[in-house]
């Protein structure tokens, strides 16, 4: 028998590559002969360099940034081993895990640190990056990744506006004459995790804002500040990204990136399932084991859940998902080819509980789906 194990990392508890472990670790016991397969996977946001580098190899390069309110951070980015492309995490370098809860700052925190691992992978001849956005604590419309390479957002007296999003209502022009030649030569590829569009009630200042602190006034006055943003880019390049899918990614990263560098965005799980080899691992397969911390109708929207399942049906081959919490109905994720969903959870356990059990919780549920398909 060959399964696959795909899953999601489980957040606070297993990375992508544990969660394959312990799901492993639940199929042999099952079905000790059993061939196994593990493909960590990622969905564009954290986690997603991890899975890529470590099937593709390549240098983990260290750098130390400032964070997303300009604490300063030690940050790591993938380069090739020929050192010509690199793979930056937004997370990294901006997200929000890096703030106290206590000192979350909407309006003032940024995406330069993560402009600063580009720019050092650019230096050392990178001339493709893939910026996996996704987590970010920011909703400055990626003013700060340009800035950090050489681009400048002014006021109508010329002066450069504050860092974050809180300050682009003042926008008057932006300014490229400082961009380096090596960043205009570079080709920019977006993993994105979300289909969210910059501005609106679906927007990213709407819908991710208040996740990274903002209040209502708040929410109104970023709303404003994107708007301010595409409508100037749109006068002055002639690139509208107002309301285009997965321009909201990463506090409006995406719709700054797609406008000024050119970039080309593209479904993270997709681009992570073809970087790590997962249709290919499908071949043959009996069984798909995909998972995620929690599962629900969210779960259908450019997920990896989502993604694994379309793979999976597409090749006839059945699928389940394992997860810390399952939340019905989930019938966009089995019209999309899922066949079952668990959950991993043995009884009544606080959440803590559950993070420090994950790994038993998940190779036990696993095994137990195993001895279902075989008994």
């Amino acid at each position: 028998m060959r399964v696959v194990v795909a899953p999601d990392s489980f957040k606070g508890s297993l990375t992508a590559a544990a969660a394959c472990a312990a799901m492993e670790t639940g199929v042999l016991r099952a079905v000790p002969g059993a061939e196994v397969a593990r493909v960590p996977m990622a969905d564009g946001g954290e986690g997603t360099l991890d899975c890529i580098g470590a099937a593709t190899g390549g240098a983990e390069i260290r750098l130390d940034v400032g964070g997303p309110l300009g604490d300063p951070v030690t940050a790591r980015y993938l380069l090739a081993a020929d050192a010509s492309s690199a793979v930056v995490e937004l997370a990294a370098a901006s997200g929000l895990p890096l703030v106290d809860p206590a000192r979350l700052d909407p309006l003032r925190a940024d995406t330069e640190g993560t402009g600063r691992l580009i720019a050092d992978a650019i230096r050392r001849g990178a001339r493709s990056v893939l910026v996996c956005v996704g987590g970010s604590a920011s909703t400055d419309g990626g003013t700060g990744l340009l800035r950090a390479l050489g681009v400048r957002f002014l006021d109508a007296a010329g002066a450069e506006l504050p860092p974050g999003g809180g300050s682009l209502a003042g926008l008057a022009r932006v300014d490229f004459t400082r961009v380096p030649a090596e960043v205009r030569a570079t080709r920019f590829d977006i993993a994105c995790d979300v289909t969210n569009p910059l501005i609106g009630p679906q927007g990213a200042a709407a819908v991710f804002g208040p996740q990274k602190g903002a209040g209502p006034a708040d929410v109104r006055r970023l709303e404003r500040g994107l708007v301010r943003l595409a409508d100037v880019l749109a006068d002055q390049l002639g690139i509208a990204v107002h309301h285009l899918p997965g321009a909201g990614a990463a506090g409006g990263t995406c719709g700054g990136m797609l406008a000024v560098l050119d970039a080309t965005a593209q479904p993270g799980c997709e681009l992570v399932a073809r970087s790590v080899g997962l249709p290919d691992a499908m071949t043959g397969a009996d069984l798909v084991l995909t998972g995620e911390g929690r599962l629900d109708r969210q779960s259908a929207d450019g997920k990896v859940v989502s993604h694994v399942a379309r793979l999976a049906a597409e090749r006839g081959i059945p699928v389940v998902a394992l997860a810390g919490q399952v939340v019905p109905p989930l019938t966009t994720l089995y019209d999309l080819g899922l066949t079952a969903a668990f959950s991993i959870a043995d009884g009544p356990r606080t959440l803590e509980a559950m993070t420090g059990s994950a790994a038993g919780l998940l190779a036990h549920a696993a095994e137990q789906t195993l001895r279902l398909r075989t008994g």
